[in-house]
């Protein structure tokens, strides 16, 4: 059982400090991470019809970005153990020792129940129960479950970073109906090959922490195959918003070719035998996304737009 009282030693055996600073709590909440849920929670809100004042919107939005943070420091506190052992996550506030476990708990939930219970206050409840889904999700079935059991934990647990859009449609709506389900649909056959290709060349950090990511289980060869399966997959995905009218046809052009470089690049993976085409398409794979959500909300050839 987990001692919430005492704070852990740092990697190096050291006490945390006291007084963690402000950068230490910020770095909890994962805000490279948090900045695409937002962004992509902020898109949910913008494409479902019906009016919501902009007050009322950005409090949505800050609703989801808060609870995004709250499912991240308490990720960070779970998993300080293995963060300890791995290269890029040694220096976080928890492994380093500048933080104590318990403070960062503490955080966490009190960030999570305040944002759902403003959602629920100010939005609506339908929103409110979809954005603890989603935290309960990232935190008990990703985190504590699947990341450390299973190769197929980025493919199950990618549904916590899928919903966001959901939840910014519920916002407006108080519903769920099929095409924020297709925004879910882009983002969860988005993750897999995304991470994949930075598992590819972090392969010995998971090792090293016994994290089952697909390359350490199957091999880079079957993870290769993996990632060019999901870049064919997410074809008519990213062309679904086009073909149910949240879009345009510049919209369905630019998916038609930004899923045409992803596919790409998946293939010089596949061709690859280092890791410079794995970290490239690790990039572009945040780029791929986000030029997708942003024209969803720029194409000027959308419908009611043009």
């Amino acid at each position: 059982m987990t001692d919430f009282s005492l704070p852990a030693p740092s990697r190096n055996g050291a006490l945390p400090e006291a007084g963690a600073s402000v950068a230490d709590f910020a770095a909890l909440l994962k805000p490279q991470v948090m900045s695409l849920v937002v962004f992509t929670g902020f898109v949910g809100l913008h494409l479902a019809p019906g009016h919501l004042h902009p007050v009322l919107a950005a409090v949505a939005v800050l609703c989801i970005a808060v609870g995004a943070g709250a499912s991240g420091a308490i990720n960070m506190w779970y998993d300080r153990d293995i963060d300890a052992l791995m290269r890029r996550t040694a220096d976080r506030p928890l492994p380093a020792g500048r933080m104590a476990p318990g403070d960062a708990l503490g955080f966490g939930c009190f960030l999570a129940g305040s944002s759902v219970v403003l959602m629920g206050l100010v939005i609506n409840w339908v929103a409110a129960a979809l954005l603890a889904f989603t935290i309960a999700f990232y935190i008990f079935v990703y985190t504590a479950w699947l990341k450390r059991r299973t190769p197929q934990n980025i493919v199950i647990g990618g549904a916590a970073g899928a919903l966001p859009p959901v939840v910014g449609w519920a916002a407006v709506t108080g519903d769920v109906s099929l095409a924020p389900l297709a925004l879910f649909a882009l983002i969860f056959f988005w993750t897999p090959p995304h991470f994949w290709a930075l598992a590819l060349y972090k392969t010995g950090d998971y090792a090293k922490a016994g994290v089952p990511m697909l390359p350490v289980v199957a091999g880079a060869r079957e993870t290769k195959k993996q990632m060019l399966l999901y870049t064919l997959l997410l074809w008519p995905c990213a062309l679904a918003p086009y073909f149910l009218g949240l879009a345009g046809p510049i919209y369905g052009g630019a998916a038609l070719g930004l899923s045409l470089l992803f596919t790409g690049f998946a293939v010089a993976v596949w061709r690859d035998r280092g890791d410079a085409a794995a970290r490239g398409m690790f990039a572009f794979s945040i780029l791929y996304l986000f030029l997708l959500f942003a024209l969803l909300v720029m194409d000027p050839s959308a419908p009611g737009l043009a």
